[in-house]
């Protein structure tokens, strides 16, 4: 099996069958499987899936597990030498799956690998980022970018160049291309897995930085491009639930990536805002 496609899926039947279909009616030369996993939707997504597009693996979990665990089950059961973690918004080009294998397959020294990612008007989305700092997540917190959007350009790598392939520090986890063979030589284990500490964000980011811990790469190329809709399954989440998860992420990756100090005064600091956003 060349390449193994997972996607995670919640309350997205619609943006789901699309992403089902175009994959499905991807061209080239290689084999795939494709995953579902449902976080419990209440949409009628697994029935969509059942009863259209039966070739599809669909794990059904009867509660809403988050991204990385989820995300795992699929993994668990990949057999490809390639594994895609794929957003259920999104929409692949006939020759997305052909031309990012080529270029991964021509790149062996990246172990995690993403495309150019295009909004439905075909303009770039901007998913390159450096690894988070304490300021710039601090002013993130703060809402700082708000007022002054500057104040994260270096955060956001404002000046990349997506029209070039570029070694980077992290990618969007919307289009996540793993090299299987490559991380077994770095890490020695045979399953590329998130860390299940994280419910939702941080968890691709969390990945690379392990990913350069070990020693391997992180790149981005424009080989091959895939149309985004940007949080599809975001968007139905309640603002509050939305910056607890999200606090809670940060929080997660600071206490294991960052300084004691870093972790407790972003601590601090949520803590107080969620005074102010119950």
């Amino acid at each position: 099996m060349d390449i193994s496609i997972i996607i995670v899926s919640w309350n997205v039947k619609d943006k789901l069958r699309t992403n089902l279909k175009s994959l499905f009616e991807s061209s080239g030369d290689f084999k795939f499987e494709v995953f579902v996993v449902d976080n419990d939707s209440t949409d009628s997504s697994v029935d969509m899936v059942c009863a259209e597009f039966p070739a599809a693996r669909l794990i059904a979990n009867s509660e809403n597990l988050g991204f990385a665990q989820a995300n795992n089950q699929a993994i668990k059961l990949a057999t490809g030498e390639f594994i895609l973690l794929l957003n259920p918004d999104m929409r692949v080009q006939p020759d997305t799956l052909e031309k990012v294998l080529a270029w991964a397959n021509n790149n062996p020294s990246a172990t995690v690998s993403g495309c150019k990612l295009i909004d439905e008007n075909g303009e770039v989305i901007r998913q390159v980022r450096r690894f988070p700092g304490f300021f710039d997540q601090l002013l993130i917190t703060l809402k700082v970018p708000h007022l002054i959007p500057a104040a994260v350009n270096k955060y956001l790598c404002a000046d990349f160049n997506y029209a070039a392939a570029a070694k980077v520090d992290s990618i969007r986890g919307a289009f996540f291309l793993i090299n299987r063979e490559n991380y077994r030589k770095i890490s020695g284990s045979d399953r590329p897995f998130l860390d299940e500490r994280y419910f939702i964000w941080f968890e691709e980011v969390d990945f690379c930085r392990q990913v350069y811990k070990l020693g391997g790469e992180v790149w981005y190329t424009p080989a091959a491009q895939c149309v985004d809709y940007v949080g599809a399954s975001f968007r139905q989440i309640k603002r509050g639930q939305g910056q607890k998860y999200f606090s809670e992420s940060m929080l997660k990756y600071f206490q294991k990536w960052g300084k004691k100090w870093e972790y407790w005064i972003l601590k601090i600091v949520w803590g107080v805002i969620r005074v102010f956003i119950k």
